[in-house]
């Protein structure tokens, strides 16, 4: 009985360290020995926010007012701005480029000639196949994404994403991501 006791506790401390650390602690052998838990890295509010300024920012110095949205890695957003002369439709349209490109995990740009038949997915509600969507990803993870409309071109929509995505990702890199 007393072995027992010190196996079991022997495994709650183990088990214990391995929660506290964030590493996954139980592999199932029918999964073929993956991993019960996993760590997922996010956008802090901040770096979100970062983004969609500096987007915002270079449209701004294009002349251009937009509308911005940052959304996480599964495609909720985390910021939104429109700035004060952007038609409304910026901010639906902004959206969806922007769950697009992290549902895809790439550029907008890239998928515009990709769904052409009547019953593909492209058909799927919420999805633009056009410019203007860029997917936020550091260290091969992907973060999320941002998309920006507004811009009478989506190529400009692009730049002013893709503006936001390089104002973070050096310290995105930095930081180990």
């Amino acid at each position: 009985m007393t072995q027992l006791r010190v196996a079991a506790t022997v495994a709650a401390l183990v088990l214990g360290t391995a929660l506290g650390s964030g590493q996954a602690v139980a592999q199932d052998s029918d999964s073929g020995n993956q991993p019960m838990l996993i760590t997922v890295k996010r956008m802090s509010l901040e770096t979100a926010l970062h983004i969609a300024r500096a987007a915002l920012t270079e449209c701004r110095h294009k002349g251009l007012q937009v509308g911005v949205t940052v959304v996480d890695r599964s495609g909720q957003p985390q910021v939104v701005l429109r700035d004060v002369l952007a038609p409304v439709l910026t901010l639906t349209v902004s959206r969806q480029k922007a769950y697009t490109a992290v549902s895809f995990n790439s550029p907008t740009s890239a998928l515009e000639n990709r769904f052409k038949s009547p019953n593909s997915v492209g058909k799927v509600p919420g999805l633009v196949f056009s410019a203007g969507g860029v997917p936020i990803d550091a260290g091969g993870m992907l973060l999320g994404a941002v998309g920006v409309s507004g811009a009478p071109q989506g190529t400009t929509d692009e730049q002013c994403a893709q503006a936001g995505v390089d104002a973070v990702k050096a310290d995105l890199e930095m930081q180990g991501m």
